[in-house]
């Protein structure tokens, strides 16, 4: 399998950038795009089912490619993949039951392929506010699949707004679902990893009141009184816009979930000062076990690249292409770190690589389990056998 990654900040480039990158008689079946909700989608996509190669694509919050990174653009991974070996599964989720629509597409995937091992994107935010339930998407395609199958990719975004973000392929889009391309394991392995690297704080916590997404009490203490008092800080240094507390506090200092609550990481996105309460990402159930987190620094980027080292040299191998689905609050957390993290990545596979700044990830935890992740690093290369 040949790769090559293109990106543009207008369909003029996308088209001459895929038009230079077919010139040496480079004829790809399948472009994985990772476009701006800025941009207009429909109009790559036609361009690009003109010359026979199909798609499937997420709306990002930033997107890169080895060498470029940006915000409101595009940036496309370009395979050659034989057509035998993939297959694109769009579901739209609106007004139905997640779990069965995730069951039929499954079923699809394994009426083609014995092991079918799958990158999905889904959508984040509906046009109600909710949230989609990525963790029922993964439970129902590992179920479906079976415990070994692999499962990559990440939540669509839209430019750091609160918006709906889409999923879509050449010929259809939702904002409210999921798109599956699905490979053939027998003929496509794959080989990556999902890592926050954030570094657990203290003692062990117990969450003893949480309604509504809301965090009200932590071991019976008011959840954003301890929160700001276990980490030094303070709100009455921070002004009433809420954007602050999440810029310069909460993106720092995710809970790191126990017991195996998914996703791992949850982030407090807003505060209630009267109320003395901390409104989740992700809620975390009463009785769920926490711990805080220590302020991010190169270690986090480390342990990413560490990981994706060993497991580069365990398998001895060069990959054919590589994708990287980094949660958007690495990106506010962690700076130009984010930016070589990503790089670093492309440095030890050396494969054409392309990856966008996401809502929330999945892939594989270091222990080998198939998750719903928020504020991590999830990676993943091709090789074609």
């Amino acid at each position: 399998m040949k790769a090559k990654s293109i990106q543009g900040k207008s369909p003029n480039e996308i088209q001459s950038a895929l038009s230079k990158s077919m010139s040496d008689g480079f004829q790809p079946t399948l472009a994985i795009a990772f476009i701006s909700i800025k941009q207009d989608r429909d109009a790559v996509c036609q361009l690009l089912r003109a010359e026979g190669i199909e798609v499937v694509g997420a709306t990002s919050s930033g997107e890169f490619i080895d060498g470029h990174q940006s915000q409101g653009e595009m940036a496309i991974l370009l395979l050659d993949i034989p057509k035998d070996s993939y297959a694109i599964l769009l579901r739209e989720t609106k007004g139905k039951n997640l779990e069965e629509v995730a069951k039929e597409a499954a079923g699809v995937a394994t009426s083609k392929f014995v092991n079918p091992s799958y990158i999905v994107a889904s959508t984040c935010l509906n046009e109600k506010g909710e949230v989609f339930e990525g963790v029922k998407l993964v439970q129902t395609l590992e179920r479906c699949s079976g415990a070994a199958t692999d499962i990559y990719g990440g939540m669509a975004g839209a430019d750091a707004q609160l918006l709906p973000s889409w999923v879509f392929t050449d010929s259809q889009s939702t904002n409210e679902g999921f798109v599956l391309l699905a490979l053939d394991k027998d003929k496509i392995d794959l080989y990556g990893v999902a890592i926050s690297g954030w570094k657990p704080l203290g003692v062990i916590r117990t969450v003893t009141r949480s309604e509504e997404g809301w965090l009200y009490e932590i071991d019976g203490q008011p959840a954003l009184d301890l929160y700001l008092r276990y980490l030094g800080e303070s709100m009455e240094r921070k002004d009433d816009d809420p954007n602050t507390f999440l810029d310069t506090i909460s993106l720092y200092h995710p809970f790191i979930c126990l017991d195996g609550i998914d996703p791992l990481l949850r982030t407090p996105m807003f505060v209630d000062k009267e109320k003395k309460a901390l409104m989740l990402d992700y809620p975390i159930p009463v009785g769920g076990k926490l711990q805080f987190t220590l302020p991010p620094d190169f270690d986090v980027v480390e342990s990413v690249l560490e990981k994706a080292e060993a497991i580069q040299n365990g398998n001895g191998l060069e990959a054919d292409a590589l994708l990287v689905f980094s949660c958007l609050g690495r990106l506010n957390a962690l700076g130009p770190m984010a930016t070589q993290e990503n790089e670093g990545l492309y440095e030890i596979w050396k494969a054409p690589m392309a990856g966008f700044f996401t809502y929330g990830e999945y892939g594989q935890d270091p222990e080998g389990r198939n998750k719903m992740h928020s504020t991590t690093c999830s990676w993943v290369a091709l090789k074609e056998k």
